[in-house]
Formats: structure tokens, C-alpha cells, sequence
């Protein structure tokens, strides 16, 4: 492993970071090695790595020395935050300062953070049509993501800023599948109208990002957005429908609906869906699809997502 260029992967067992881990072992000749970070190293996830040939240590964004030791004597790392865990954006905001410090006394060469538009710059405080939450922010975990890119640039660490998309994934583990009305039949609901939503399978986030090291000059100091497509709520309906073998319809519902659903998170992720509606030439645009699949080859579409998932999605 001394010969190979030593990737410290926050997250390593999440969505992101265990794509990017996946990524890198398996392409045993393309140079790089995995550092799996982790705060149970004992975990199924992290076993499973552990077999694969990573390096698997513990680490915790909420500890700066255990980042320092985790960031030493590697040559790049994979930064990544967990807002849902804890919902808080100045909770995050002191992570990214943890990673950051941590990158800059390491010397590391090569840093990807997974960040998000700071929506504010659309959007400021004081505009009144979408409600300010906690008090400073649109949507907080956009927000603190997007405020906190300034750390590394402050810093001068190398840095490529990695706007992510919604996670088709979310579908399974977030709620946001289909689900049957009370006249039976399944409805998918967003809050996007006719407009297109950049989405991607978390796996492929971390496949993108192992592109961009591997490109590493060519990347730092940019700011690349990834998505697997950009879609409408009716095209991602009739892709549900094909999918599963019985309609889906797409339940458009208002910003303001949506905010008022009354699971936790609701009142964010309704700025945020407004956000992409609203502005969805910047935030689509933002995520080139060419650019995606240049970076990662095997870019998984809705579809083809589906057709791998579509046992695994609650249909409630």
C-alpha cells in the first residue's frame, strides 16, 4: 500500500464516502488506496471493507485529533458532512472547520468536499418568498454546506467543491417513495411542478468523486456538480410505473404544502425543493450530465436505478 496514494475517506461507511471506498478497491491498478474513516470500526459496513483491502480507522468530525491522526500521511481525503443525523447547520459548520484544519496541518494534496449551493445568494433573508429558518438560514443544510466552502479557501487547501443532487436512494430510506392514497393507487409527491430535478444513486457520487482524483490537477481550486439526471416529477412517475408494474402518479404539490407535512425536515426540504424549482437553469446547470459521466463511465440512470432497486422501495 506504501506505493499507492492514500485516500482518507470521511463517511467511508455512508452513501458517498463507501462509493468512493468501493471505487477505489475496485481498481486495484489505478494507484490509490483507501483509508476507510469511521467511528465504529466494528460495524458490519466497516468489516466489509476491511475485507476488501481497506485500511479501516477510527475518526469522528466532531473530534479534530482523531481527524489529525486519521488525515496523516495521506495524500488526499473525502469530506463529508451528516446534517440529518443532528440537524444542525452550526453543528456542520464546526465539522467542516474540524476537516479543514485537519487537511491543512496534514499537507494534504488533493481534498473533495461534498458541499451545496449557499442559497442565500438567491434568496437572501430578508426575501420574503421562501420563510427564514432558525433564524439566518433558506434551507439550512444547503446554507451551512455552501457558507463553510470559504474554510478551505481560507486555508489553502487544495480543494474541489462537489455540489451534489438529490438522492434517488432517498426513495428507500427517506420516505420519499411512492405512496397509496386512500383510493389505493401509489402517487409520488414533490413540490417541483414541471420543472427538473437533478437526481443521481448516492453510489455514483462517490464514483464521480474518484474520477475527479484521479484527474487531480485539472480539478483543484473547481467547483463540479454531479447528477445522474436531470428529470421532471412526470417523467420520474412513468419510470415508478414501468419500474413496478402498477401507476404512479406524480402528486404535484405547493412549496408551502410540503413545508407544512409536519415530519421532521419538512420545512427544509420545502425551501429546497422550492429552490430548484424556482432556480432550476442555475442548479441544473450547475450539474452537467456529460461532465458526470465522464468522471464516472458507469453512471447509473433513473431507469437503469430502478431496475436494481425497485424491490427495496417501501410502497406504503
Amino acid at each position: 500500500m506504501s506505493d499507492k496514494k492514500i485516500i482518507a475517506i470521511v463517511g467511508a461507511t455512508g452513501a458517498q464516502g463507501g462509493g468512493l471506498a468501493r471505487a477505489i478497491l475496485d481498481d486495484p491498478a489505478g494507484g490509490f488506496a483507501v483509508r476507510a474513516l469511521t467511528r465504529n470500526v466494528d460495524s458490519a459496513k466497516a468489516r466489509a471493507l476491511a475485507r476488501l483491502g481497506a485500511d479501516v480507522v477510527a475518526a469522528d468530525v466532531d473530534d479534530p485529533t482523531s481527524l489529525e491522526r486519521a488525515f496523516a500521511d495521506a495524500w488526499g481525503a473525502f469530506c463529508v458532512t451528516f446534517f440529518w443525523e443532528h440537524f444542525s447547520p452550526e453543528k456542520e459548520a464546526s465539522q467542516v472547520r474540524h476537516m479543514a484544519w485537519a487537511a491543512k496541518k496534514a499537507g494534504l494534496r488533493h481534498v473533495i468536499w461534498s458541499t451545496l449551493e449557499d442559497t442565500r445568494r438567491w434568496v437572501p433573508l430578508d426575501d420574503d418568498r421562501m420563510p427564514t429558518l432558525m433564524g439566518r438560514y433558506k434551507v439550512p443544510h444547503f446554507d451551512a454546506k455552501g457558507e463553510s466552502d470559504a474554510v478551505f479557501t481560507e486555508l489553502g487547501v487544495p480543494t474541489t467543491f462537489l455540489l451534489t443532487s438529490f438522492y434517488w436512494d432517498n426513495l428507500i430510506h427517506f420516505g420519499m417513495g411512492p405512496r397509496k392514497g386512500p383510493d389505493g393507487k401509489l402517487a409520488f409527491t414533490l413540490p417541483m411542478g414541471d420543472r427538473k430535478l437533478p437526481g443521481i444513486a448516492a453510489e455514483d457520487i462517490g464514483r464521480g468523486a474518484y474520477g475527479i482524483f484521479r484527474r487531480s490537477a485539472e480539478f483543484i481550486g473547481r467547483t463540479v456538480g454531479v447528477a445522474g439526471e436531470h428529470l421532471t416529477g412526470t417523467q420520474m412517475a412513468a419510470a415508478l410505473t414501468d419500474a413496478l408494474g402498477q401507476e404512479v402518479a406524480y402528486n404535484v404539490v405547493t412549496p408551502e404544502v410540503f413545508r407544512n407535512f409536519g415530519f421532521p425536515g419538512a420545512e427544509d426540504l420545502g425551501n429546497m425543493f422550492q429552490f430548484k424549482r424556482d432556480f432550476e437553469p442555475d442548479f441544473c446547470g450547475a450539474r452537467d450530465l456529460a461532465v458526470s459521466r465522464e468522471l464516472n463511465p458507469h453512471l447509473q440512470t433513473f431507469s437503469g436505478w430502478l431496475q436494481a432497486n425497485k424491490d427495496r422501495i417501501p410502497l406504503e
